[in-house]
């Protein structure tokens, strides 16, 4: 497993649109995706469970991936969050 921290950056945080775009992006590395915030585990490959965190601007998250390509994968989703989930 490995894990890196980060911070959401774009205006209006993990709504629909960039969840969706994060699941997009991490789905094909076929590793298991989660994201640490307020100290639980959320399973990053589902767009209910994203959207129900109410990850907002400027709140820290881990993501941590697990399995096969998970590095890239980790590599990937963290550029994504730090570029602003497309917005």
């Amino acid at each position: 497993m490995v894990s890196a921290k980060t911070k959401v950056i774009n205006p209006m945080g993990m709504h629909m649109r960039p969840a969706q775009l994060f699941i997009k992006e991490v789905t094909p590395f076929g590793c298991d995706v989660f994201i640490n915030f307020n100290g639980k585990d959320i399973n990053a490959k589902s767009i209910m469970n994203l959207m129900a965190a109410c990850i907002k601007q400027g709140s820290e998250i881990e993501i941590k991936c697990d399995g096969d390509n998970e590095e890239a994968c980790l590599k990937a989703a963290v550029a994504l969050v730090e570029s602003g989930l497309g917005e």
